[in-house]
């Protein structure tokens, strides 16, 4: 069972503001994108949805019949992409983008569905089947997700965002070695970006290369230093070797960095279990399933694995 989670890459759209002048998108459709853009930056993910709403409303004809304008008007967010035909490609961008803002709220079926409505409007695009293949992941549809990212490479040979994904996609599904293919091509394409990089370390962990996987970690902590699942990634791999106080190090530093991530207290709390530092590991639990209460079953089963590996610690 692991201890850890692989973030996968999404994509914003953003096309020239010549491209949107040549397709008469409305002045007002993209101050409302532009809008979305920079509250979604802030973390305003709510406020990212309505502007990009707005956005697709004013770029689109609607079917009245089915949608008035005064309901839209009194619920953005409620909006049913199914009432619009679209005459602008700029609405597939914000289709795709307001698919990000949901896939940051978790809400992941929504933000397929939005990028469904992206790609019956530019099936051509790369990027977007990256993005729906990131959601389809997330929702645990692994051979859909699969799918995607094969196309988003059949469109973008040199795709080395969908070849990270893909690779750790293949981890997920059981295939270390053809993970650590492609994650090797990703890397091959660029190798001045950290996320393949830290992918590819757990591959390493996986296979318990450990050394290999630090190593590749602390390349990806190089390249930035605040890279928070970088340290998550190399504390992972300094606790498998035994490590604990040097992981302990590296996950305060994780949660320093963004304490959202559930997994940094779940590792930082087995770490201090196994030192015998119970009371501080059990205000980590407790907030690991504050973030996540469906972490219950892995964190008890890793619990009692500590316990054992513990008192056989103890008794040499």
């Amino acid at each position: 069972m692991r201890r850890y989670a692989i973030p996968f890459a999404l994509l914003s759209l953003l096309l020239p503001i010549t491209v949107f002048a040549q397709s008469r998108t409305p002045e007002a459709a993209l101050n409302h994108f532009n809008d979305a853009l920079k509250k979604g930056g802030k973390g305003d993910f709510d406020g990212a949805i309505e502007e990009y709403t707005r956005a697709i409303r004013l770029s689109s004809h609607f079917n009245t019949s089915k949608s008035s304008d005064s309901r839209l008007g009194n619920s953005l967010t409620d909006y049913s992409s199914e009432s619009v035909t679209v005459i602008d490609p700029f609405t597939a961008n914000a289709y795709n983008n307001r698919g990000l803002a949901r896939f940051r709220k978790n809400d992941f079926a929504g933000a397929v569905e939005d990028f469904d409505q992206a790609l019956k409007i530019r099936p051509g695009v790369a990027d977007i089947y990256l993005n729906r293949g990131a959601s389809l992941r997330a929702k645990g549809d692994y051979e859909a997700a699969m799918k995607d990212l094969d196309r988003a490479l059949a469109l973008k040979k040199d795709f080395f965002e969908a070849y990270s994904n893909r690779g750790s996609l293949k981890l997920d599904m059981g295939d270390p070695a053809g993970a650590l293919v492609d994650l090797n091509r990703s890397i091959e394409i660029n190798n001045r970006i950290p996320e393949p990089f830290f992918q590819r370390g757990y591959v390493y962990v996986e296979m318990k290369e450990y050394d290999r996987g630090i190593a590749d970690f602390e390349r990806a902590i190089k390249l930035n230093p605040n890279m928070a699942w970088a340290y998550q990634g190399r504390g992972t791999a300094l606790m498998l070797k035994g490590k604990m106080l040097e992981a302990i190090a590296d996950f305060n530093r994780v949660i320093e960095l963004d304490p959202q991530i559930a997994w940094a207290y779940f590792n930082r709390g087995l770490a201090k279990f196994y030192v015998g530092r119970e009371s501080e590991a059990q205000k980590d639990f407790d907030e690991c399933l504050r973030l996540k209460p469906e972490m219950k079953a892995k964190l008890d089963a890793r619990i009692d694995l500590a316990k054992h590996l513990r008192r056989i610690a103890n008794s040499q």
